[in-house]
């Protein structure tokens, strides 16, 4: 019998070079992996949560959400801001494109994903949406006018800004900072040159913020372009210029002691004799205990509070889970104070909470939801306040004053109660041993 070595037919061999070299051609299309990220698509274990709280209702911005059906509708509305924009610049269409097309490498590299628009359609969304952007914070600020435009879908009917609002704050529905900045400051206005018209982005930003929303509102435009000018920090996108407004000062971070994340119940604390104070700081998320005081900081819970806060967090858990999580440990934080309505009810009564929603219920079903899903950090944001939490309810002495405070001096008329029979008491037990000396006294005799 002859060998059983044969030579590979041609045809069977060469099978393989057609799936070869598609292969070779499919590893030689990716896309290099970019280190500057900033805007995700929200991790799926966090939008199963609350997917309405990541998804845009009314308006896309950016490659993400663009073409989608229910958001056809504002894309009409996004040119003709467009066209009014460049009405009043003197700067032409094509600069803007060609400013624009320039950057473009950079803003594919903002998105961590593969964006499959073509190069000219990638512009044309970027040039819509960022002057779509300018052009409404201009129109808010009241740097242009708009009474003359009776047919304005935001600003006049249906009065769709309030419906806006949330959209702007969602991660996935943001443009990098740094093309807004360009386009705004390649703008040659032909409006007059109040102050008004001298303001950049950031501060039309702010000034809309400030107006809108729960986090920011309530402080001046100076205090807040002070807070930023002090950050070393530069903000990606608008969402993150929220988180840097929000806290501007770095907090002591390390590692998460053994029962650093086990803490009582704002109702467990104050039976335990903990006092509750709003904190004076300029920390949006900032708690602090000390000599029995508890102080956190100031919070609005609104309708777009949780949209807000979970959207910095999406952000927090793609970006900066080796930087500072401090939204993340704040909200954790906040989760284990607020278990029931009474919690609520106790913060509010201490001023640490503004309650727009009306039911406790609602507030204490948020904190304890938006926890799920959100991985802890590698660093804590505040370490030791499990710990001294937990030791100061372990002592006796504030109990005991807090018990006989709640039950015994919890009104005025319980209080005289308590005086008059501690009085009567004490008035007793003299005459008693009055008497008992008395009766000694006799008993000695002359």
């Amino acid at each position: 019998m002859e060998g059983s070595n044969h030579a590979v037919p041609a045809d069977i061999e060469n099978q393989y070079i057609p799936l070869e070299s598609s292969m070779r051609k499919e590893l030689g299309s990716l896309s290099p992996l970019s280190s500057s990220g900033c805007i995700y698509r929200v991790p799926e274990r966090l939008r199963r949560v609350n997917e309405n709280a990541y998804t845009p209702n009314l308006v896309s911005i950016g490659p993400l959400h663009h073409g989608e059906k229910a958001l056809e509708v504002m894309e009409e509305h996004k040119k003709r801001y467009l066209q009014d924009f460049l009405c009043w610049t003197k700067v032409s269409l094509e600069d803007y494109i060609m400013k624009i097309r320039d950057q473009e490498a950079r803003l594919r590299s903002c998105y961590p994903e593969t964006i499959k628009f073509s190069s000219d359609e990638f512009v044309r969304i970027i040039l819509v949406d960022a002057t779509f952007i300018i052009e409404f914070l201009l129109r808010f600020s009241g740097v242009k006018e708009i009474l003359d435009n009776e047919n304005d879908r935001i600003f006049k009917k249906p009065m769709m800004l309030l419906d806006l609002l949330p959209d702007l704050l969602l991660l996935e529905n943001q443009l990098p900072f740094f093309i807004l900045e360009d386009l705004f400051d390649l703008q040659e206005t032909t409006l007059s040159s109040d102050f008004e018209t001298r303001l950049s982005i950031t501060d039309h930003f702010l000034l809309f913020l400030i107006s809108l929303s729960s986090l920011v509102g309530g402080e001046d435009l100076e205090v807040n372009k002070k807070r930023i000018s002090s950050s070393p920090y530069k903000a990606e996108h608008f969402l993150d210029l929220i988180r840097l407004v929000c806290h501007c000062q770095p907090l002591m971070r390390s590692e998460v002691h053994g029962n650093a994340l086990t803490i009582p119940s704002i109702t467990d604390l104050c039976d335990a004799g903990v006092k509750l104070k709003v904190i004076s700081s300029e920390n949006r998320f900032d708690i602090r205990f000390s000599n029995g005081i508890l102080e956190i900081s100031k919070m609005t819970i609104c309708d777009d509070t949780e949209i807000s806060f979970r959207n910095l967090l999406a952000f927090e858990q793609c970006y900066c889970m080796r930087k500072s999580c401090y939204v993340s440990d704040f909200m954790n934080v906040v989760g284990r104070l607020v278990k029931s309505p009474k919690d609520v009810d106790l913060l509010v009564e201490h001023k640490i909470f503004e309650n727009i929603l009306g039911d406790s219920r609602q507030v204490v079903t948020l904190f304890s939801n938006i926890g799920i899903g959100v991985y802890a950090s590698e660093n804590f944001t505040f370490p030791d306040l499990g710990e001294g939490l937990n030791k100061y309810c372990s002592l006796t002495w504030p109990k005991m004053m807090t018990n006989l405070r709640q039950n015994y001096f919890n009104t005025p008329w319980a209080a005289i109660s308590v005086i008059a029979a501690a009085v009567l008491l004490i008035l007793t037990i003299i005459q008693t041993v009055c008497s008992i000396m008395s009766v000694a006294e006799h008993g000695r005799g002359p």
